[in-house]
């Protein structure tokens, strides 16, 4: 959530956020009618409860007919001061409850505008002219079936539609690329971690997975859980309401979890192979950092992801996501689009998020430094990045490394962690 002084000081700002993220901008008048009423109410029942407390210290005293008057007026004022914290509580829940539909503060530099709207700023690697190489480029589930690596028939027989099966070198294959970008994660100081799939309510409402991304969450009802869609929500929620030293950050984790997605307003979309699936493992950067240092620790998770798709030897472009396509946590978000070949065109591989003080309010998270010699705490900053979504990694890496035989070549920074294997061969017919 963001900070209510802000609100009060410059609302115009956070008016000017909902419009660029196309949400409703009337929710910050209702907003700063509720903390008015909030404010107001609190400071009647603060200047009633003081009023009893001075007439309870008088009633002691006094006898007759003005002791009578007195226990009159004490029950009058006992009433007022219940009808005051009423009304205190109640708009203070009516506070809260419009505070946490308020998307985060979007960035000054995010370009504004829909999922179309975003700006290309860099490009890296090589697109494969295949015409030049003489063969058409086989897509993903053509290659995979082949390699005896993807199933997505007995996956839909078992699941339903958008689930799989990795099987026999497809299952190496996730194993080499887990392992491979925890390694790079560990190497830059990151905590590998193994989160829970299941979180309680306040986890998933917490990181602002339960506003407009709701219809894309798994519900248990019976348990209420919910399952995670990226272990950033366990992540997250890791060091919910905590104070943490400022001398110990920034924090790194690296978690690896199974992610389920319920893929709403999706239908009709990407529906062959591996791209867009309910279920899936991904290896998710996560940073628990100082406000001050947040825009430079959003450079750095950016990087590192650039490190991890040239080492996988992948054409790619870096995009600044339009102000309507941010989700609710995020103030900017870069992602990295991988080439792919049959598609014609970059698709998203990984995301890179800068959350400000936005999740950390919601899950009080806090951090702890010494300010002119007096102890301060203070909201600290979080941010996101994926390292690597397992089926889209695989997808990019099967068609942009396929050769004329069906074969594919393994990129070195794989090798390692597929027992030496520079090609993945076809099964034999």
């Amino acid at each position: 959530m963001i900070d209510l002084r802000l609100l009060r000081e410059d609302p115009d700002r956070v008016r000017a956020s909902q419009r660029a993220r196309g949400e409703d901008v009337g929710l910050v008048d209702a907003l700063l009618s509720a903390d008015e009423r909030r404010r107001s109410s609190g400071l009647s029942f603060d200047e009633l409860r003081s009023e009893q407390k001075a007439l309870g210290k008088l009633i002691p005293k006094a006898s007759g007919d003005e002791k009578a008057e007195l226990l009159k007026k004490a029950g009058e004022l006992a009433a007022a001061v219940k009808a005051a914290n009423a009304a205190q509580d109640e708009a203070d829940e009516e506070t809260k409850r419009l505070l946490l539909q308020l998307g985060n503060l979007v960035h000054v530099d995010v370009p504004v505008g829909g999922e179309e709207d975003f700006v290309v700023l860099e490009t890296h690697g090589t697109i494969r002219d295949f015409a030049a190489e003489g063969f058409e480029p086989k897509d993903h589930l053509e290659l995979g079936e082949a390699l005896g690596a993807i199933d997505v028939e007995r996956g839909a027989k078992v699941s339903g539609s958008r689930f799989y099966y990795l099987t026999g070198v497809g299952a190496l294959l996730e194993l080499a690329l887990v392992n491979a970008a925890i390694a790079q994660a560990t190497e830059a100081g990151f905590t590998p971690m193994l989160t829970p799939a299941l979180v309680r309510p306040r986890a998933m409402e917490g990181t602002g997975f339960l506003g407009q991304a709701a219809e894309n969450v798994y519900h248990l009802e019976k348990d209420d859980y919910y399952l995670v869609g990226t272990s950033e929500v366990p992540l997250a929620a890791y060091h919910m309401d905590e104070i943490i030293d400022a001398d110990k950050l920034p924090l790194r984790y690296a978690g690896f979890s199974p992610c389920f997605r319920r893929e709403a307003g999706t239908y009709g979309k990407d529906t062959r192979g591996i791209f867009r699936v309910h279920q899936f493992d991904k290896v998710e950067m996560f940073s628990y950092v100082a406000p001050e240092d947040a825009e430079a620790e959003h450079q750095r998770l950016l990087d590192w992801e650039k490190q991890w798709l040239t080492g996988l030897e992948l054409p790619f472009q870096v995009i600044d996501v339009a102000s309507a396509d941010l989700g609710a946590s995020a103030s900017r978000k870069f992602d990295c689009e991988a080439w792919i070949p049959t598609q014609g065109k970059y698709r998203e591989l990984t995301s890179a998020s800068n959350c400000d003080s936005f999740q950390a309010r919601r899950l009080s998270v806090r951090m702890r430094e010494e300010r002119d010699g007096k102890k301060a705490v203070q909201p600290l900053s979080t941010l996101n990045g994926t390292l690597c979504a397992v089926p889209r990694t695989i997808v990019a890496l099967l068609e942009n490394h396929q050769l004329p035989d069906g074969s594919v070549r393994v990129p070195e920074v794989l090798r390692p962690y597929l027992g030496g294997r520079e090609i993945l061969e076809p099964l034999a017919k």
